[in-house]
């Protein structure tokens, strides 16, 4: 803070460099995305897109309708269809996989031995870096029909199962594939706030005959706490969005009924119907969703 007397001014002068490098980041931001939000008008218009020369014009001659374009969406079966399929599996993903990662991390936490520990974190971390394109190839590979998991089990006498064509299945493949992808990551975030705890601590807890179970519930999760409710709170917010690029590539219409979710809507009637007030309506429904749910999660918190 700085006194009320010095005025802006002589503040600018002291920090105008810091004003200055904050113009770039600025200018992001209005140009990609603050600009791009006048296209959100499109939810409340009847839009045409041969209104006008461009964009801009377009939008700005289509008639206004209010909330006509949710009221639409609402007595769509389609939509309610998808928009039960995303909290389904966004509430499979979180109850499944959020403990996921806070639970390795307290067991590579207890491990004693160095190398051990970081061959096992370099495993379960290295699928993080690979695109949901190669992920969707070798989940086709061991669990398509003719794959390497269906060969096993025809080999032991049992039937063929199509994981990725069947609805129930590929739900749990959905599951599944996230969390070997992405568990490896989030357990890194976990173990970094492990190691800031004070050592101190397990030392007292020692001297008082703590064994390890206890040093691990009484000491090592309460002091993560901060940081798994952080996690959490990111992770609530992306629920309904980051399923996109995992099921872009790996359903299909044999499993629509159960897979197809909010985003994927959005991109096949925006794009692949170019039914652009659609898309826009239930984009917009989408984010202010996820937007509740992270003030809902807050507050949980």
């Amino acid at each position: 803070m700085f006194k009320q007397s010095t005025g802006f001014k002589s503040y600018f002068k002291s920090h105008g460099i810091l004003y200055i490098m904050m113009i770039p980041a600025l200018l992001y931001t209005a140009v990609f995305k603050m600009m791009p939000m006048y296209g959100v008008t499109i939810a409340f218009k009847d839009y045409q897109i041969f209104n006008g020369a461009n964009a801009f014009e377009a939008i700005a001659n289509s008639k206004w309708v209010g909330f006509q374009n949710f009221m639409d969406i609402f007595h769509q079966p389609e939509f309610l269809r998808v928009l039960g399929n995303t909290f389904v599996i966004a509430f499979l993903k979180l109850v499944v996989l959020f403990p996921l990662p806070v639970l390795l991390s307290l067991l590579l936490s207890e491990l004693t031995w160095k190398r051990y520990k970081q061959v096992v974190q370099t495993v379960i971390y290295l699928p993080h870096f690979l695109s949901w394109i190669v992920v969707a190839g070798m989940a086709f590979h061991v669990l398509g029909t003719t794959g390497l998991l269906n060969q096993l089990m025809t080999s032991m006498g049992f039937a063929r199962v199509n994981f990725l064509m069947d609805s129930h299945h590929f739900l749990w493949v959905l599951v599944g594939s996230d969390g070997w992808k992405e568990a490896g990551f989030n357990t890194v975030v976990y173990l970094a706030a492990i190691s800031s705890i004070n050592p101190d601590l397990y030392e007292a807890a020692s001297m008082d005959g703590a064994g390890k179970l206890q040093n691990m519930f009484l000491i090592t999760l309460p002091n993560m706490m901060p940081t798994v409710l952080l996690m959490f709170i990111l992770k609530v917010g992306k629920l309904l969005e980051e399923n996109f690029q995992q099921i872009l590539v790996m359903y299909n219409p044999a499993v629509y009924d159960t897979a197809d979710v909010i985003q994927t809507f959005v991109y096949r009637m925006g794009l692949g119907e170019m039914d652009f007030t659609m898309g826009v309506t239930v984009g917009l429904f989408n984010s202010l969703v996820s937007f509740a749910l992270i003030l809902f999660s807050n507050f949980l918190s």
